[in-house]
């Protein structure tokens, strides 16, 4: 008989609470149990007044900030759809089931009210719930970075300079000789110091005044300075949906998007907590905000790394120099010049540090000519004469005047990194990052809608990567147990790759795979080798009847031995011991 359901619903009844409803073993319940924000109320309590409507409580905004994250939503007003249907999110946020639930747009007021540095602390006590509980190694620090859709299309940009207002500075540029001269270099009053004096302070109190704070800044760019000698198209173009965004080229996509850079700083232990994040425009090389993020990290953390391991784009002559005077081992790819030319680099010269000059394969000296302090190079050339008379000119130079070199003014710091580099350590460091921190960016990208920003603005997407860093850190807070790595790629990238014994008697060919066959290929092996001999099968008849004297023998004596251990008349040891003599016997 076919049932029929008839809807009808009976009124709740009074005894019945929304404890009871939820499952004890529920997502929500463990994090509910391991995870107490009621620090949140201590950092935004001074944001409020001590009279008036009562606004929605701080914990709540933040956990709703996490279920954001952990329902993959992309939006206030679908996250309090969720919310309406869900027992357990009104569990999780404290709200009974008749109680009425906030509206979305109180979200988007409290976001803008809380401001960037709110959620940035948020983001460090998660991280310090993750060193309470023993997650944190601090002995390796992994930095990389991954491109970002911005919430905005590339056909909303137009000229910086007329939708900033600045016609003057786009004229200037025009017309250069009608330009007016640029102000006087700002300087800095420093009064009541410590430290240094005289002309080092001067200079350290001048760095320290001229020198980008990337994270105080949101991650923004500097607009007037230009590196490298070429102009960036986002000085040119801004978009009026998303000025902070930028051109961004990826390479599955041929034509342009705007995006932004999303930077992490990684803790080199087993739970790779995150512990650092910072948002910039797409125009901003990687290596730029590594040495403040780095030196934030270990100083907010009073951490002291062993190691920093990153990509080529990090392996910048400043990074290292940085790492290095820090007492810390920089593991960064650098860049083969011998990639980009045909000619001889600086590799194929001998450097001696005591005389301070260079030899060339040629075994030319190339002597110290001057030096550039404000490009931070020493410049060695060869006499010309010498240059012209070399065989070995056509795969050196094509200059008429010789060779020459630039050597930085902290060159030993990239060759100890070049010496790094044939180390174990070294090479185990690049396969651990493959395998640490862009797996992170991943499940960012998949499971927690990290594409595309849905905010708008540096402040806003900064806050939003922040949000996704601690709850990848909550995760990771929640499943945290002692042990070894359960990733086979992590265990794959921490074993040391295996290498050919130099040894002979180690060596061995490795023997294909076979189907399995009752038959015995020893003899016939013994056959194909005698005939590559010239051996008869009339001679190795002896072999074979031997052979099979030998698997018969064995085969009985362990039947035999099997029959008397099942039957207890003598002990499994005597079984083990019997097997192993008929094999020595033979």
């Amino acid at each position: 008989m076919m049932g029929i359901k008839i809807r009808s619903f009976s009124p709740l009844p009074d005894d019945l609470s929304l404890e009871d409803l939820v499952p004890n073993d529920h997502f929500y319940r463990r994090l509910q149990a391991r995870l107490d924000l009621s620090f949140v109320r201590e950092l935004v309590g001074q944001l409020y007044a001590r009279g008036g409507r009562p606004s929605v409580d701080p914990v709540v905004f933040f956990k709703l900030q996490l279920v954001m994250f952990f329902e993959d939503l992309r939006s206030e007003r679908q996250l309090m759809r969720v919310v309406a249907d869900r027992l357990s999110v009104r569990w999780y946020l404290g709200y009974d089931l008749f109680e009425p639930l906030p509206d979305h747009s109180s979200l988007t007021h409290i976001r803008d009210r809380l401001g960037l540095e709110v959620f940035r602390r948020f983001f460090e006590r998660i991280v310090q719930e993750c060193f309470e509980a023993g997650m944190v190694w601090g002995e390796e620090l992994f930095f990389d970075a991954t491109k970002v859709q911005a919430n905005a299309s590339i056909d909303s940009t137009r000229s910086r300079s007329l939708v900033e207002g600045r016609l003057d500075e786009h004229l200037a540029g025009v017309f250069p000789e009608e330009a007016p001269p640029d102000p006087e270099e700002r300087s800095g009053v420093v009064s009541g110091f410590v430290g240094p004096e005289g002309d080092e302070r001067r200079e350290l109190a001048r760095k320290n005044v001229l020198r980008h704070r990337w994270i105080e800044k949101a991650g923004r760019q500097e607009r007037g300075v230009v590196r490298w000698g070429y102009t960036r198209m986002a000085d040119l173009r801004v978009s009026t949906t998303d000025p902070d965004s930028s051109p961004m080229y990826q390479k599955n996509n041929r034509s342009g998007r705007l995006g932004y850079l999303t930077h992490y700083a990684v803790d080199g232990g087993r739970a790779r907590v995150v512990l650092n994040v910072l948002v910039t425009g797409a125009e901003v090389t990687e290596n730029l905000p590594m040495q403040e993020m780095l030196f934030r990290s270990t100083f907010r953390w009073r951490l002291s790394p062993r190691s920093v391991t990153g990509d080529a784009a990090y392996g910048t002559r400043e990074n290292i120099a940085a790492i290095e005077k820090a007492g810390i081992r920089a593991y960064t790819a650098l860049l083969e010049q011998g990639k980009r030319t045909s000619l001889f680099t600086i590799e194929d010269f001998l450097y001696d540090a005591e005389r301070d000059l260079y030899t060339c394969p040629a075994g030319e000296t190339l002597r110290r000519q001057g030096h550039d302090r404000r490009g931070g190079y020493v410049r060695y050339a060869v006499r010309t004469s010498a240059c012209m008379e070399c065989p070995l000119k056509g795969k050196c130079t094509n200059s008429p005047k010789g060779r020459w070199l630039s050597r930085g003014l902290e060159e030993e710091y990239l060759e100890r990194v070049r010496t790094y580099r044939r180390t174990a350590a070294y090479r185990k460091a690049l396969r651990k990052r493959a395998v640490w921190i862009e797996p992170l960016f991943g499940e960012a990208k998949e499971w927690h809608g990290s594409r595309r920003f849905r905010l708008r603005g540096l402040q806003k997407v900064n806050a939003e990567a922040l949000m996704i860093a601690s709850g990848q850190n909550a995760k990771r807070l929640l499943t945290f147990r002692s042990g070894g790595p359960r990733m086979t790629a992590m265990v794959a990238a921490l074993r040391p790759p295996e290498r050919p014994s130099e040894h002979p008697l180690y060596r061995h060919r490795t023997i294909p795979a076979r189907r399995f066959s009752t038959r015995c290929y020893l003899p016939r092996r013994w056959m194909n080798k005698g005939k590559r001999k010239g051996q008869s099968l009339a001679e190795l008849r002896p072999f074979f009847v031997a052979t099979l004297a030998f698997w018969s023998s064995h085969t009985l004596a362990v039947g035999l031995m099997f029959w008397l251990t099942r039957n207890r008349l003598v002990g499994s040891y005597s079984f083990f011991t019997a097997t192993s003599l008929s094999k020595l016997s033979w």
